[in-house]
């Protein structure tokens, strides 16, 4: 059973810095950050491998930047904030192999955190 807990979320203005971090309990493979605003579908914003390969949406390419550490943490550091990058962003993880093709597609998760708003005001 895989358990995660998101926290940094809160408001900044834009052009400002926030860093998510998402607490896992239990053995993880391919971690995740998606975001979703009310009406709309969840996406995923970056993806990382338990060797650091990375992946990111184009929306947040040059902006974000995940990683992790040996202590089952995920990180999102999200420079250059942007009122649309408004929204809850959700941790999520897979325990088996996740194709490079699909690790932005919520389908391919089956766990997840509680979510934490990130509010960019302009």
């Amino acid at each position: 059973q895989v358990t995660l807990v998101e926290s940094g979320g809160g408001s900044v203005q834009a052009g400002g810095s926030l860093r998510l971090s998402c607490a896992a309990s239990g053995g993880t493979f391919c971690k995740a950050w998606f975001r979703q605003v009310p009406g709309k579908e969840r996406e995923g914003v970056a993806s990382i491998y338990p060797g650091g390969g990375t992946f990111y949406a184009a929306s947040v390419k040059g902006r974000f930047t995940i990683s992790q550490d040996n202590a089952r943490r995920t990180y999102l550091q999200m420079d250059s904030l942007k009122p649309e990058d408004t929204a809850m962003y959700y941790c999520a993880a897979s325990t088996g192999f996740v194709p490079g093709n699909e690790v932005l597609k919520k389908e391919s998760f089956p766990y997840w955190g509680q979510g934490t708003q990130v509010t960019v005001s302009s």
